[in-house]
């Protein structure tokens, strides 16, 4: 079997800590049984090493998340990265390309897609050698995990099933996505359970659906293809039309920790950050990244997040619902974790002129990492060494860089810089055009450099 861990998404419910550069599956927010701070991908990577030891784990993601897959996991798991955004689908169809073309297995191989961002116990991942097992003997195209659920819920899918005589799996009879509450009380009342977002089947299955997508089963023309791929959940895609189904049913802990409400029930802490609370405060999480305090008197259920990129003041149960309101803010992500440290945007200036604009950052570049080798096409950089010591390296020349020294960085020039002791700079960007994207890298060895 191999495993698929989609981690695709930006977590718009768990808004001001997650952004398109920063996804709520890296918010090191848990804990391990060692009382270790642990992120949802961690945790969920750590359980699946230990329930499926051999098993292959490639990981579908976005390009932004690169670094923070690398930072968390290493490069131990292989990993499947979308061109863009395009729900679970295209994100499916993506990982079995890349499996059946470029790693040449099987049509029969079985393979199951998990999500990311599920608190569960150990044995729900053991439930995956049963799902695989009624694959096999129902013969159906797909297996699902029916969850037990706690209350009606919009958020989730709904399996009716029958039960199979001397089998442990059920056949789906009906399959209802998303459902309204009215209709999700009655669905829960007569026995239905909740998609827990496994899917089990094999290879050949998607294939099929590759094949009808872009005629052929490459990963490169379904990669080139991607943007014309319906912007789709497997969900409504392939298995609300689906007749051919079972599921295998579970009845242990299974938590989705994609909102406030949910995720604030698993961390052991109330608070987080620079935070002051008054002793009549009930059911209430602050967590504060900024540098400065936060005071919270007399708030009961409530969640308060303070970041770079904007400050939650909600309800619990509230905030779950507050997607569309995120899809209100456009603002682009002012603080990002990077394999080789961190950056935080400080201001952001559009000049009297209005042709230019000026963006500063703190940057900080931990010991032994290195920025790439890069330039910019649209903008000049200015960088002022705060603390630390670090290797510049502009156009070929190597220069050492300490607290007090200014670099001036024309466009179209290759630069990069490479941490010593750990290195922080702030960088003023200066330029038409401001964006992450005005970047082209090129290979450099800092090995020989760090090594000394």
């Amino acid at each position: 079997m191999k495993i698929i861990l989609l981690s695709g998404g930006s977590g718009k419910r768990l808004w001001p800590l997650s952004n398109g550069a920063r996804s709520k599956q890296f918010f090191k927010v848990l804990q391990d049984e060692h009382g270790n701070s642990e992120s949802m991908m961690q945790r969920i990577y750590r359980q699946i090493r230990l329930s499926c030891p051999g098993t292959e784990v490639i990981i579908a993601a976005g390009e932004a998340q690169s670094d923070s897959i690398r930072r968390q996991i290493g490069s131990e798991a292989e990993t499947v990265f979308e061109p863009s955004g395009r729900h679970t689908y295209p994100a499916i169809l993506l990982s079995v390309a890349w499996l059946l073309d470029k790693r040449q297995i099987e049509d029969t191989e079985v393979i199951a897609v998990l999500p990311v961002d599920t608190y569960v116990e150990q044995g729900y991942f053991e439930k995956l050698t049963e799902m695989e097992s009624a694959l096999a003997d129902s013969g159906a195209d797909v297996c699902l995990l029916g969850v037990q659920p706690t209350y009606p819920s919009e958020k989730y899918g709904y399996i009716m099933g029958e039960s199979m005589p001397d089998r442990p799996y059920r056949q789906v009879r009906t399959y209802t996505e998303k459902p309204d509450l009215a209709t999700a009380r009655r669905l829960v009342s007569e026995g239905g359970r909740w998609n827990g977002g496994v899917f089990v089947f094999r290879a050949s299955f998607v294939k099929a659906l590759i094949e009808k997508e872009v005629g052929q089963v490459s990963f490169d023309r379904l990669y080139a293809l991607y943007d014309r791929l319906p912007v789709n959940s497997f969900d409504y895609e392939v298995i609300e039309k689906n007749t051919s189904l079972v599921y295998i049913p579970y009845d242990g802990e299974w938590n989705d920790l994609g909102t406030w409400n949910t995720l604030t029930e698993k961390m052991q802490e109330p608070d987080g950050g620079f935070v002051v609370r008054g002793e009549d405060c009930r059911n209430t999480h602050v967590i504060n990244e900024l540098e400065i305090p936060v005071v919270a008197l007399g708030l009961n259920d409530m969640v308060v997040v303070a970041s770079a990129d904007g400050i939650l003041v909600s309800d619990k149960h509230a905030s779950s619902y507050m997607g569309r309101y995120v899809e209100q803010i456009d603002n682009r992500p002012m603080y990002e974790k990077r394999q080789w440290g961190e950056y935080k945007v400080l201001d952001f200036v559009q000049c009297r002129s209005g042709k230019e604009s000026s963006l500063t950052k703190h940057m900080h570049v931990e010991p032994g990492r290195s920025l790439s080798y890069q330039m910019h096409h649209l903008r000049d950089e200015i960088w002022t060494i705060i603390d630390g010591k670090g290797l510049f390296l502009l156009n070929g020349e190597i220069r050492e860089v300490v607290r007090g020294d200014v670099l001036y960085i024309p466009k179209m020039c290759r630069h990069g810089m490479a941490s010593t002791e750990g290195v922080d700079f702030i960088e003023v960007q200066l330029g038409t055009e401001l964006v992450e994207a005005d970047i082209e890298r090129f290979p450099w060895d800092w090995s020989e450099q760090l090594g000394r």
